[in-house]
């Protein structure tokens, strides 16, 4: 990969983890952008050092961490990837291979206290699940695998209208194609930990 290359690969991801209608597998990670443009912007050499010590897939991976591990994609900048891009990749990594066991935990801690339509329900405002992710109880994989077995986000969508939720609904369906697991094994976990609790 080029340093050109890597730089719109930045700005795929940064497009699809912030704007609804830009798809990054649906576009093939393309985005307008110029050589010209490039060779004025100050931060070139970030993109340089990326490109040189990554490969494609690594380069990819990195920018996917980053902006999904970020609260807010809308307002992460470059200079913020420079400084800290390495050590989110490095958690995520350690996040993504050990998927299941933080799955684990994360449910039997959620499922703990709660039964499992209490969880959800949001008639009352912020649901538990979402109270949970915002206090760094639940982590962002976590909502994204309970959108895959509950299919919680559209219920959600139409309940909360508030710009929190929105922020986190975009996060969930931008890093959902991104999340390969076999859902039968994690419904499993669930149903495994809820009946053994209740």
């Amino acid at each position: 990969m080029t340093p050109f290359d890597c730089y719109k690969t930045y700005l795929a991801f940064k497009n699809h983890f912030t704007k609804e209608s830009y798809d990054y597998h649906k576009y093939c990670g393309k985005s307008r952008v110029t050589l010209d443009s490039f060779y004025k912007r100050k931060d070139r050499y970030f993109f340089e050092k990326t490109s040189r010590q990554r490969s494609d897939k690594e380069v990819e991976n990195f920018f996917i961490a980053n902006f999904a591990l970020c609260d807010d994609p809308q307002s992460l900048w470059i200079g913020e990837i420079i400084r800290n891009g390495s050590t989110n990749y490095l958690e995520w990594q350690k996040r993504v291979q050990g998927l299941k066991y933080i799955f684990k935990q994360e449910t039997e801690s959620l499922f703990s206290d709660e039964k499992l339509e209490t969880v959800f329900d949001c008639s009352k405002g912020h649901p538990i699940l979402l109270k949970k992710f915002l206090s760094k109880s639940v982590s962002i994989e976590s909502m994204v695998i309970y959108d895959n077995i509950f299919f919680y986000c559209k219920k959600f969508d139409k309940k909360l209208l508030d710009p929190v939720w929105k922020t986190v609904s975009l996060r969930i369906k931008k890093y959902k194609p991104f999340i390969n697991i076999d859902v039968f094994e994690y419904k499993r976990i669930v149903k495994e930990i809820v009946f053994k609790i209740s």
